[in-house]
């Protein structure tokens, strides 16, 4: 509403959760663990810690 930009969280009415952040597949690919994998389709994207404690409280248990 600011007109500003920043990473977010938020729910999609289906139940999923969508991501805005930084795309940083091309530079983290290599650094990921043995067992993560990426599909073509998916990037990955990166938020602040503090995003995502915020976003903590809105996300839940079940």
């Amino acid at each position: 509403m600011t007109g500003e930009t920043c990473p977010d969280l938020f729910g999609l009415s289906d139940g999923d959760f969508a991501v805005i952040g930084t795309d940083r597949t091309e530079e983290l690919d290599a650094l990921l663990p043995e067992s993560a994998a990426r599909a073509d389709c998916e990037r990955t994207v990166v938020i602040t810690r503090d995003t995502l404690l915020r976003a903590e409280r809105d996300i839940p248990d079940a």
